[in-house]
């Protein structure tokens, strides 16, 4: 299962290729921070055919991904479009780059005694 991941504003993403697979057989689930991805590809040959000749894997396939704590797993968005599963994870709030302001004594001047 060929993959590509990537980090796009506040969200990660990963494309799964699964050509050949039907929707109905793909399954996601998270356990902890592991992202588990199945997918089974049937033979397309009609029942009662004779098979010629077999290059394209079938059966099942079975991805894992370590999801960093810094995502939200809870707020995953999957999607299947041109054979390729689309997966969005937005980054957790409490892991997104903030400011933080500065406050000063009078006027902003600080005196450090030692």
């Amino acid at each position: 299962m060929a993959m590509e991941a990537y980090r796009s504003g506040d969200d990660f993403v990963v494309h799964f290729d699964l050509p050949g697979v039907d929707p109905e057989t793909i399954e996601l689930d998270v356990e902890r921070n592991v992202l588990n991805v199945r997918a089974e590809r049937r033979v397309p040959v009609p029942e009662g055919a004779e098979m010629i000749v077999a290059e394209r894997p079938t059966g099942s396939f079975t991805r894992q991904l370590l999801l960093g704590d810094t995502l939200d797993t809870e707020r995953i968005d999957a999607s299947y479009d041109a054979r390729v599963l689309t997966l969005r994870i937005p980054v957790a709030e409490q892991a997104k780059p903030r400011r933080i302001q500065i406050t000063g004594g009078d006027s902003g001047r600080r005196q450090i005694s030692g």
